[in-house]
């Protein structure tokens, strides 16, 4: 497991719909080594920080492998790094294999896996095609957000090391799945509600179902 690239970007505005608004989606590349803070990346901010960035979402990842898929799905050759608006551009971090709570150390740095991301019509403005969100999600290639638990130096071709595997052993493709696709898995449904290092939103979306379908949380 390795990292690929770091993407950073400041908020900028953009034309949507009509409007002026603001997003930080149009990450790029840098050189040489960055620290990646509790919150962020240096270098790097959010659009609307209401409901990006934040502890839970301090840093996003996505892996290469997923890369090769989009440009047979996209007919596209002109993907870079940062394509999907990810911090981090990595490789062999795939869903299926990453857990909720799963504990990397990047460089000088040590994340934790909190969420599987969600696109919003960002992405849809950064790929150039506001149909785009719908198949991203479909295809649970979403990558993943990390909360970072030490602070530290990052940079292009540093190791990726798991030194912890996340409790209850539930995958980032999982996770996904459920919420999005499939509520009729109760005991996942409930064991996913209780996941400690699933952040606070999606364990509320999972109580909200265990609620409505179960008579209630256990």
């Amino acid at each position: 497991m390795k990292l690929l690239s770091v993407n950073v970007s400041r908020p900028k505005e953009v034309s949507y719909n009509g409007k002026r608004i603001k997003t930080g989606i149009f990450k790029e590349p840098v050189s040489g080594r960055t620290m990646m803070r509790r919150l962020n990346l240096d270098g790097d901010g959010q659009g609307d920080p209401t409901v990006h960035g934040g502890i839970h979402k301090a840093v996003y990842i996505y892996t290469i492998e997923h890369y090769d898929y989009w440009k047979r799905e996209l007919g596209r050759d002109n993907l870079t790094y940062g394509q999907f608006g990810e911090n981090l551009t990595v490789e062999g971090l795939l869903e299926e294999a990453v857990h909720i709570g799963d504990v990397f150390r990047v460089g000088e740095a040590v994340i934790e896996v909190s969420q599987p991301r969600v696109p919003c019509f960002k992405l849809g403005i950064k790929m150039g095609n506001a149909r785009f969100v719908k198949p991203f999600l479909a295809s649970e290639r979403v990558g993943f957000y990390v909360r970072v638990l030490e602070e530290g130096e990052v940079g292009a071709g540093d190791a990726i090391e798991r030194t912890k595997v996340g409790d209850g052993q539930m995958t980032v493709k999982e996770i996904v799945h459920l919420l999005h696709f499939d509520n009729t898995n109760a005991a996942a449904i409930k064991k996913a509600a209780n996941l400690p290092a699933l952040s606070p939103g999606w364990r509320d979306s999972f109580k909200e179902i265990v609620v409505k379908t179960q008579g209630g949380p256990q």
